[in-house]
């Protein structure tokens, strides 16, 4: 009897081994597995913050540049209206002096009072025109 009693015990403690081993093997298979589930889950969620803050930087840049835009046709709109206004200014100006070139004589000096003001409408054209250029 005790032959069969050891080798009952024998057979008990080797199958209580491979339990073990068993469990121990589930065990890491499935910390391995909650490990690469965590290590997959970290790379969706940085990519889904990458792809939001992408999204708001785009929102962002185009809201900048539409104000920009905005403001550049604001300038050029008032830079144009001051331009016409300075070539109308020249162009009275050019009729008074052709008028009053047609009726100075040789003792008058009017006509160069006309064509230094004429000068200086043309400096301040020529400068709204520069301003104008860098605008664009």
């Amino acid at each position: 009897m005790k032959l069969s009693d050891s080798s009952s015990d024998i057979h008990h403690t080797r199958s209580g081994k491979e339990k073990t081993r068993s469990s121990v093997r589930w065990f890491m298979v499935m910390w391995i597995l909650l490990i690469a589930l965590g290590v997959v889950g970290t790379y969706y969620y940085s990519n889904h913050l990458q792809q939001q803050m992408i999204n708001q930087l785009q929102a962002h840049t185009q809201h900048q540049i539409d104000t920009l835009k905005n403001d550049y046709e604001k300038q050029l709109t008032t830079i144009s209206s001051e331009v016409a206004a300075l070539q109308e200014q020249v162009q009275s100006f050019n009729e008074l002096l052709t008028f009053t070139k047609d009726n100075a004589s040789n003792k008058t000096d009017n006509s160069n009072k006309l064509y230094t003001q004429l000068s200086e409408v043309k400096k301040q054209l020529d400068a709204l025109q520069k301003k104008m250029d860098l605008l664009k």
